[in-house]
């Protein structure tokens, strides 16, 4: 398969926010359809360039087109052309397997007018089988004729995405023809894309940063300060990366976008739905409450999956077992605190605990 730099025709699968935002990128320069199951969410979108539920403050570009037929969206990206096309998948982990079982059952029998790169999003673990995302879809897609699989992953709102605001991602696939067309699509004036090779490090980066922005949010509802946060970061990221290699993944991917760059925009910024998380669990509310307001937080999610992983690989994971004792077994953030500042003291350098 070749490399051609053309603009790919691009299907993105799911209109939540950052779905819907990275429509928003993609159509700048590429012919891009934008599917939502909602058929209001696409009158909506289609007639008034608004988004009735996400980033409802921001015009859409004209020229992004939205269908609720995943038909005629799979239809649009497999038209014939010279250069493959770009599925992406704007779900969360919950909905990548049904989505991609959708994709197997239009892709395996079409005429192959086209290659097509397929890209998921989602950033966690498998809850119930601790399974990265690329596990998922490759168990449906894989070995498909003509198709590539990649995962798109950096330190990313959706909000300033879809503002315009400048953005760098990685793009990590095994197929250098996967790189190429993602970034032919969404790489220009507002978005540089990186590319890797390295699936499995981009993921657990992408996942356990979640976990560890629930970490920081809960040290600063408590006023632990800066000081605190910095050793949190820092500390977690150095658990991120025990994590990511005993499961196969490349040291340097953790200090890059997918690594640090994500841990530290979640962990930070005001718009991570993880660090609010954390900071209303420090201010008293059970985690009961705070889901039932509506708030959804990967780190929730996948925190006791990531846990279990850990255990199997023997490797320590002191912060991420933290929270799930505050989220899950009721021990009071005071304490965890405590708990964490009594461990052992020890080497930096090599450290594996």
């Amino acid at each position: 398969m070749g490399t051609d730099t053309s603009f790919p025709r691009v299907a993105v699968l799911g209109a939540g926010s950052w779905g819907t935002a990275l429509a928003a990128l993609a159509c700048a320069q590429s012919d891009t359809l934008l599917w939502a199951r909602d058929p209001a969410v696409v009158q909506a979108i289609n007639d008034t360039t608004r988004h009735p539920r996400h980033l409802t403050d921001i015009n859409l570009p004209p020229s992004l087109q939205a269908t609720s037929s995943l038909d005629d969206a799979l239809a649009h990206v497999c038209a014939p052309s010279d250069c493959p096309g770009l599925i992406i998948l704007g779900v969360p982990v919950s909905g990548l397997d049904d989505i991609c079982l959708k994709l197997q059952a239009y892709l395996q029998d079409r005429p192959r007018t086209t290659d097509l790169a397929v890209v998921w999003t989602c950033k966690g673990f498998q809850p119930d089988t601790g399974q990265l995302p690329h596990e998922i879809a490759s168990r449906r897609l894989a070995g498909l004729s003509g198709i590539g699989l990649g995962v798109l992953s950096g330190p990313s709102f959706a909000n300033e995405v879809a503002r315009g605001f400048p953005v760098a991602l990685t793009l990590a696939s095994d197929q250098a023809w996967v790189a190429a067309a993602g970034t032919a699509a969404l790489h220009g004036p507002n978005a540089r894309i990186y590319s890797s090779t390295d699936i499995i490090g981009v993921e657990v980066g992408g996942a356990m940063k979640n976990i560890m922005a629930i970490a920081c949010g809960i040290s600063d509802g408590l006023g632990l300060g800066d000081n605190a946060r910095a050793a949190l970061i820092t500390r977690g990221l150095a658990e991120i990366q025990r994590l990511g290699l005993a499961l196969g993944g490349q040291p340097e991917t953790f200090a890059g976008l997918t690594g640090m760059g994500d841990l530290v925009l979640t962990a930070t910024g005001a718009l991570s739905r993880n660090r609010q998380v954390g900071l209303a669990i420090a201010q008293g509310q059970s985690l009961e409450q705070i889901l039932a307001t509506g708030m959804t937080a990967e780190g929730v999610r996948c925190a006791r999956a990531a846990l279990a992983l850990g255990r199997s690989k023997g490797v320590e994971l002191p912060v991420t077992d933290a929270v799930c004792q505050v989220l899950f077994h009721g021990l009071a953030p005071s304490q965890a605190v405590k708990t964490l500042l009594s461990r052992d003291s020890r080497p930096e350098s090599g450290d594996s605990r």
